[in-house]
This record gives C-alpha cells, structure tokens and sequence, in this order.
C-alpha cells in the first residue's frame, strides 16, 4: 500500500464512498503528465485507479471522450466510478502487456495492422467527427513546436535557432498539416498506449487529449513511434495497407506520393513537439529517463529533412544540435 495522502484520500473514496473492498493497491505505471496510476484488487479482481490531481488535471475531457469513444466502438476502459472533486476514476483494467512489449519481427505487421484498422472510426465515425473538441489549428501547431526551440534548443543544449530559418520550417509543416483531412485526431497513439488484451485485441489509452486535426497525425505517432524503429521498408508497407483501407472508406482522395508526405512531415511537426516535451520533462518535472529516446527522435527529424529538398539547410542544423546533444 501506498502511504501519501493522496493516495489514503482515494482508498478512502473507494472503500467508504464506494463501498468496495479494496484487496491490494500499488502503482500500475508512470505517465509523463500530473496523473498516476494504481493496480487496486476488489474482491479478487483488478481494476486501475486513476489519480488526477485537480489543481493540474481535468478529468472531465477523459471522461466525456472516453464515452465518445466508446460509442464509436474504440475499444477504451469502462468507466465504472468518477470522483470530480478529487479527480479519482476507477476504470476497468486493461492488463500490463504493452504493444511495445509484445512487437516482434514476426508478429508486427498483424499488430500494427491491428492497430491501424483501430484508427478508422476516428476518421469515419460522424459522432466523433462533429464532437466538440478542440482543433488542430496552427496556434496549437505552432506552441506544440515552440517547445523543441525553447526546451531541447535554449534550455537543454543552451543553444539557438536561426529566426528566418526556423520560421520556414514552421509555415512548411503548418500548411502540411492543415491540408489534410480533418479527422479526430488520438494524439498520443503508440505503443505505449495500446494494451494487447488477453483475446489479442488492443485496448486503447491515454486519450484525454484528443482533437480535430490532421489525418496522418495517429499513424505517424504509431509508425514512427518514439519508443520503437522500423525499417522504412516496413514503414511504407504498412502504411501503404493503410492508405488503402483510408481510400475504401472514401477517407482521401489523394495519390500515395501526397499521402507520403503529409505522413513524413506530420512525423516532423510532432518529433518536433516531443524532443521539447522531453527535454521539459527532465529539467522541469525530473523525469529524466525521456532522455533516452531524443537520439531516436532526431534521427527520425534528420531522415525526413534528408528527403525534402526545402529541409536540407535545416538537417544541417539538426545535425550540429545532434552532435552536441550527444556531448
């Protein structure tokens, strides 16, 4: 059992507020924001226990789109309890088998398969479509790539980006993202977030942030995942596969070649976002094991910027800040 107050305050929820009978409780994973969650076993079978402290987290958008998804038929956790006030959710517990833990080399075009197919409703399904949620337009673009040239560049490696350069870069990846097709977007969809289920289904998480935005976002989350690397090969393939159910369902009326690079610069704007959300972690919350995965970040930011004649002049800067991040 867990001792701090927070954690007595939900117990204290669950077992007299509940009335449940609360077996076992103990942490069920780190996450990279304010909320923790907890394994507790009532009457003998496991749930999670989510704690959200009010002053930094909102439970309500996990709630409401967790219901939209579920309505949508995405397969989430059940919400079985919700405290507002103290920002507790008991939840159905999905298990302890990350995709990340299972991929293989022989088992990963079935599970990325798998996890693509799971992507359609949000592209498809009308309820989520019209929901009202926030949009991926360019004020959040541009303060979600504002992290990497303030927290990676400026407070991490005490270094600084060329203004009109930057600049571009930022207009070149916008315009990208904004002419794609406007889908519900997960936001956070990678191998760290999906469970494979004990009937090899995958339970989705960590969906709380979900807005309207561009198509490629989820898959290029998915296949160019901060945790894991693919061959490019496997990459085109399985987004080829993908490509093609999108087309079925009368998602995009693009080539292959438009549909590449929306993905590869989507991957940009995002790895973009996420050495800044790194970086911050470290030197601001002391979460420093996020550290590990920047190498892999940027080499996924330098091979699209090799690929696009107007990112060269930028893979050249990429490739210094890279070299001094791994001083």
């Amino acid at each position: 059992m867990m001792n701090d107050l927070r954690t007595m305050t939900l117990l204290g929820w669950l077992e007299n507020d509940c009335l449940l009978n609360v077996e076992k409780c103990e942490p069920a994973s780190n996450d990279a924001s304010f909320r923790r969650y907890f394994r507790v076993k009532i009457d003998g079978q496991n749930f999670i226990a989510m704690d959200a402290p009010p002053d930094k987290e909102d439970i309500v958008p996990f709630m409401q789109i967790a219901n939209l998804f579920k309505q949508a038929n995405v397969n989430t956790p059940t919400l079985l309890q919700h405290n507002l006030e103290d920002g507790f959710i008991l939840l159905e517990d999905f298990g302890s088998q990350w995709l990340l833990d299972e991929l293989s080399d022989e088992n990963a075009t079935q599970l990325y398969n798998r996890a693509l197919t799971a992507l359609l409703p949000l592209a498809t399904n009308e309820n989520l479509l019209n929901a009202d949620l926030p949009h991926y337009d360019e004020t959040l673009l541009r303060r979600e790539m504002a992290l990497f040239a303030e927290w990676f560049v400026e407070q991490l490696l005490d270094d600084e980006l060329p203004q009109a350069l930057w600049e571009n870069v930022q207009k070149i990846l916008i315009q990208s993202a904004l002419e794609q097709p406007v889908v519900c977007v997960h936001r956070d969809y990678h191998s760290r977030n999906l469970m494979v289920l004990p009937n090899g289904e995958l339970g989705v998480l960590d969906f709380q942030d979900a807005v309207l935005g561009a198509l490629t976002y989820d898959a290029v989350s998915l296949l160019r995942d901060c945790y894991i690397d693919w061959s490019d090969e496997k990459i085109e393939h399985w987004l080829r596969d993908y490509f093609q159910q999108l087309q079925a369902e009368n998602v995009v009326e693009c080539d292959f070649t438009q549909f590449k690079r929306w993905f590869d610069l989507m991957g940009m704007q995002r790895h973009l976002k996420v050495c800044g959300i790194f970086s911050r972690l470290h030197l601001r919350d002391e979460k420093s094991e996020y550290l590990k995965s920047i190498p892999r970040t940027l080499n996924y930011l330098l091979h699209v910027c090799g690929a696009y004649s107007e990112f060269h002049e930028f893979q050249e800067i990429l490739t210094r800040l890279k070299a001094k991040n791994n001083g």
